[in-house]
Order: C-alpha cells, then sequence, then structure tokens
C-alpha cells in the first residue's frame, strides 16, 4: 500500500472518530489499548517461544559477561 493510501486511510479513520460522542471515543480508545496490549503479549509469546526453542536446539551459548565481551572483542 502507498504512503498515500495509508494516510488517507488514516485520515478517513480520525475523521469517522471525530464524529463519535466523546463517551464513544473513549470506548474506542480502551478497545484499541486493549487490542494492543493483546498484540504485544502475542508478540512477546512467539519470542519466548523462539528462545525456547533456540534454546532446546542448543543454538544458545551460556556464559558469564566477561565470556560476552571477550568474545565480541575476538
Amino acid at each position: 500500500m502507498l504512503q498515500t493510501e495509508k494516510n488517507s486511510h488514516f485520515q478517513k479513520a480520525l475523521e469517522i472518530l471525530e464524529s463519535l460522542t466523546l463517551e464513544e471515543q473513549e470506548v474506542m480508545v480502551n478497545i484499541l489499548q486493549n487490542r494492543i496490549k493483546q498484540q504485544r503479549r502475542a508478540e512477546l509469546v512467539n519470542a519466548v517461544n523462539e528462545s525456547r526453542q533456540e534454546y532446546a536446539q542448543g543454538k544458545v551459548k551460556t556464559g558469564s559477561i566477561a565470556d560476552l565481551l571477550a568474545e565480541l572483542d575476538s
């Protein structure tokens, strides 16, 4: 989708939201905030699952901070 199309859709959405009552706008904000939280939780769950899978496959190294710094210097 082109940037101008995105801006146009966004502008239309804002215009629709502005036509709502203040109470309806507050409800919409709450709904959006909850959906964003759910999406972030899902992303975190995916990241944790990927990390666990990499750990199980032996793709994760363990060590101290000194070990990490020594590896970065080499």
